[in-house]
């Protein structure tokens, strides 16, 4: 594989391969991005993103609860990690996750 300089090169690529359909190719490059910058929401987010495509969802819900850590305002995450939930059955933690998404004006 090759070596990019940046987690903000490898968020860039990985959105490339998402739009393409390569979503493992889109996580690894995600994975490198939070493996050189452990506070990067938005690689968490797209990591998380494509792992719902992909039928992750547990891998989503962690990936956008270290968001939300990490950006506590985050309404699309809370949004998203809800929508998640729902997919494997839990539905209080998926209302309560909208409910907030709402509040934070989603």
């Amino acid at each position: 594989m090759e070596k990019l300089n940046s987690a903000e090169a490898y968020n860039d690529r990985g959105m490339e391969r998402a739009e393409n359909g390569d979503y493992a190719g889109a996580i690894a490059d995600y994975t490198e991005a939070i493996a050189i910058n452990p506070n990067y929401a938005e690689a968490y987010y797209n990591r998380a993103y494509d792992r719902s495509e992909i039928k992750d969802y547990k891998g989503a819900i962690e990936d956008y609860t270290k968001v939300i850590e990490l950006a506590p305002d985050a309404a699309p995450a809370y949004f998203n990690r809800g929508m998640a939930k729902a997919k494997i059955g839990d539905a209080e933690g998926a209302n309560a996750d909208c409910e907030y998404a709402k509040s934070l004006g989603l």
